[in-house]
């Protein structure tokens, strides 16, 4: 007891100094314990102040929102996002992407990348006839997309997309009242590749259907890149028609060219008139990258079948409204390809030159 009553009555001072410094320490630590859980209530024992549990629940709590601020700051290593994928894809790893598509009927079995053919045929069919084309046996191949009164490039448009034509060399846009009796395919593409053709048609037999001099067909070579045509209606001998030049009627694309002029074809003008004449924008040169192909020739039979397909109109023949829309539509193509130059040149500070649509 004297021990303790000595100990008490020498250290009075000190006992004084820590009761203060340890009441500081208290106020500041509440005060941090305060501002780290704003929300947070604390409960009194009611034997001895706060109680353990509820001090064990703040300190759990108080490493809980630490170790969830530091997850919120880390990037998301499950969440893919691709800005390079195509649109609408962003979130796919990029390896899995299939962008492209084609036209090879797949086999039920043995492995998905075995096809036999080097071609494959879409017909287009604007008069609803599928099935009679079934006698050739050809067609039994073939793919048939049909819908009515419509035309070659507004199948193009919709069917033929770059992405979906990307597994193909050239493709071959043709009308359907062609003779190819002395034509082949596989001998057109390799004179092709040897001339470096990137936009070529076969020549026309010089006796039916023939409106260009350009298409003529040449007995004397294989390609033809120029032509003479009528005095006036060339700008230029290395622009069109007398070079950089094929009709609409059996038109034959490269895969890059393609991607080009599927993007040059407008979406509500489908029967392509005026088109021949800025296929060459889409080449360069084009003067010696357009031509076309005499040693494999096609006969033009002329068969007026899609002018039928048009509606008789104020004493007017089906045929005769459907002449009138395409002169329309060259006059509304010309246009739109002049304007959206002359648009492009201002927009970058520079003079329009003249237009080089005819």
């Amino acid at each position: 007891m004297g021990l303790l009553a000595r100990s008490a009555i020498s250290r009075k001072p000190n006992d004084t100094m820590r009761l203060i410094v340890t009441t500081f320490v208290g106020v500041v630590l509440g005060f941090l314990i305060g501002v780290s859980f704003p929300s947070l209530t604390l409960t009194k024992d009611k034997n001895s102040g706060l109680s353990t549990h509820t001090l064990l629940n703040a300190w759990s709590a108080l490493k809980g929102n630490k170790n969830t601020s530091i997850e919120a700051k880390k990037p998301d290593s499950t969440k893919i996002w691709v800005p390079s994928n195509p649109r609408g894809a962003e979130r796919l790893p990029p390896a899995i992407v299939a962008a492209d598509s084609d036209f090879y009927l797949r086999r039920l079995w043995g492995l998905p990348s075995e096809f036999s053919e080097n071609f494959t045929i879409l017909l287009f069919h604007y008069d609803g006839r599928t099935t009679e084309w079934d006698e050739f046996e050809w067609s039994k191949r073939a793919i048939h997309v049909s819908s009515p009164k419509q035309t070659k490039w507004w199948y193009a448009k919709r069917f033929l997309h770059p992405d979906i034509v990307a597994a193909y060399d050239y493709i071959f846009i043709w009308d359907e009242d062609l003779g190819v009796e002395h034509f082949n395919a596989e001998e057109y593409i390799r004179l092709v590749r040897k001339h470096g053709l990137e936009i070529s048609q076969p020549g026309l037999e010089p006796t039916r259907g023939l409106v260009w001099q350009m298409t003529k067909r040449r007995v004397d070579r294989e390609v033809h890149k120029e032509t003479e045509e009528k005095p006036g209606w060339c700008k230029h001998p290395r622009m069109p028609p007398c070079a950089a030049f094929i009709e609409i009627m059996a038109p034959v694309f490269s895969r890059d060219a393609w991607r080009c002029v599927w993007h040059l074809i407008q979406n509500d003008l489908v029967h392509g008139w005026g088109l021949d004449f800025a296929l060459q924008k889409c080449v360069e040169p084009a003067h010696e990258k357009i031509g076309v192909v005499d040693a494999q020739w096609i006969v033009h039979q002329t068969v007026p079948t899609l002018g039928n397909q048009g509606q008789a109109e104020n004493g007017k023949p089906p045929w005769q409204g459907v002449r009138e829309r395409c002169r329309r539509e060259w006059k509304m193509f010309q246009d739109r390809l002049s304007n959206a130059e002359k648009a492009y040149y201002i927009s970058v500070g520079i003079d329009p030159p003249n237009s080089t649509a005819r």
